[in-house]
């Protein structure tokens, strides 16, 4: 099986200067095409490179990125263009924030964030802030203080339940980080937050 790299297909396609993909086509997650020829022998020349071990390092590479650019440009072109870009940074933070969103309570060490998404810590946290401006513990710090402020207002829970109900164990950290956030202790901004909801509107 040779596996494409989604990165290295995507900077290939940009390389060849292909045009974008339209909006109007169907996603497929699998298709078929019969091989022409030239796809064919680098295949093989590929194959036949594991029973010369001391050239794999310096052919293979050079044959997948033939072998890429020849998919790029035939029938497979644009599927494969529509996978890799499914699999482009920009997607894999995609789905990092929607699974934050939706386990903001839950403890999640950023690397484990990381390798939910295939990437390495390090790129990962250089993508999640320049998509989001923040990095992903101040991203997932932001949803929870809202989402207590949210339970506060609605529910009228008191700071430490709400606190607690959105994943922090310590009362005084919530009310410390919700200040910083908010500018008010919590049920100082629940209260003053009440007050300018409940002042009539002034007439014309």
């Amino acid at each position: 099986m040779l596996t494409l790299d989604s990165q290295e297909v995507v900077q290939t396609a940009a390389e060849l200067q292909l045009p974008p993909l339209g909006r109007e086509r169907p996603h497929r997650s699998i298709g078929v095409q019969w091989l022409d020829e030239h796809l064919t022998r680098d295949l093989v020349r590929l194959v036949e490179l594991l029973g010369q071990p001391q050239l794999v390092a310096a052919l293979a590479p050079l044959l997948q990125r033939e072998i890429a650019i020849r998919l790029l440009v035939g029938p497979h072109g644009p599927q494969l263009r529509q996978l890799a870009s499914d699999g482009s940074p920009s997607q894999q933070i995609s789905k990092a924030v929607a699974w934050l969103k939706q386990h903001f309570a839950q403890a999640m060490p950023v690397d484990e964030l990381a390798a939910r998404v295939h990437m390495s810590p390090s790129t990962f946290r250089q993508h999640f802030r320049a998509m989001t401006g923040t990095s992903p513990l101040q991203y997932q710090k932001q949803l929870r203080l809202q989402q207590a402020r949210q339970l506060m207002l609605n529910q009228n829970l008191d700071a430490g339940t709400a606190g607690a109900q959105v994943g922090y164990e310590s009362a005084s950290q919530f009310s410390r980080e919700y200040h910083r956030l908010f500018g008010l202790p919590p049920q100082q901004d629940v209260r003053s937050r009440r007050a300018t909801d409940q002042r009539p509107a002034a007439g014309p």
